[in-house]
């Protein structure tokens, strides 16, 4: 048995955007902690007790504002996605699928979640309902709003979320208006705010959050 996926999901779809400068973050954080159950060795990983950590961003989906015909929820449950009416919401499903557990990374607009993460939500229900989901939000003070917003959407999908959700003050990381959004990837995190995060303890409560998913990964 393969170890288990899960999906580090960058949520924000604007241009330019910091989201997956964070994502990322996220993804570095976890990925060296020794005491997450990720494969470190750098070989093909077999063993059923790991975890495997990829990023997901929803700027790449490419779906359009809800638009399914179908209700999400009353489909089969083992297999829903051939019988979606859309060419996008089946790929959408496919990916979704894929995975075990998932972490959103959002930022806060205006006290709750970006549009484009609630859209892909609501896409999807099956695909979602039992499985384990962490919050990282980041805002100018930290995204609490957006994190509780996002925990209440989750538990309605049925969703297992765990109670560590980290957030992030970004005070000093910006971008110049106008970059271009094939340089987004190269907007780096002020060190004034990575210092932050760590003195606040904010690195060492995402770290328990990865250990947290694995656990509701394999406990019914």
């Amino acid at each position: 048995m393969p170890p288990k996926r899960v999906a580090i999901v960058t949520s924000s779809t604007r241009s330019p955007r910091l989201n997956p400068t964070i994502t990322q973050y996220v993804y570095d954080v976890l990925i060296s902690d020794p005491t997450i159950p990720t494969n470190h060795s750098g070989t093909t990983d077999t063993d059923p007790r790991h975890i495997t950590l990829e990023i997901i961003d929803l700027e790449k989906q490419s779906l359009p504002l809800y638009d399914e015909s179908v209700i999400p929820a009353s489909l089969p449950a083992a297999d829903p996605t051939p019988h979606y009416s859309k060419a996008h919401t089946r790929a959408w499903s496919a990916v979704v699928r894929q995975y075990d557990a998932f972490i959103f990374v959002t930022p806060q607009y205006n006290w709750s979640i970006p549009a484009s993460l609630k859209n892909a939500l609501d896409y999807l229900y099956f695909e979602w309902k039992g499985k384990p989901a962490g919050i990282v939000s980041y805002g100018g003070r930290g995204g609490g709003k957006a994190a509780d917003h996002l925990r209440g959407i989750l538990t309605g999908l049925r969703m297992r979320v765990v109670g560590t959700a980290p957030g992030l003050p970004v005070k000093f990381t910006g971008f110049p208006v106008g970059t271009l959004s094939e340089e987004e990837e190269k907007v780096q995190l002020d060190e004034r705010d990575l210092a932050g995060w760590r003195e606040a303890g904010v690195e060492g409560m995402m770290q328990n959050l990865g250990m947290e998913l694995p656990l509701l990964m394999y406990v019914p």
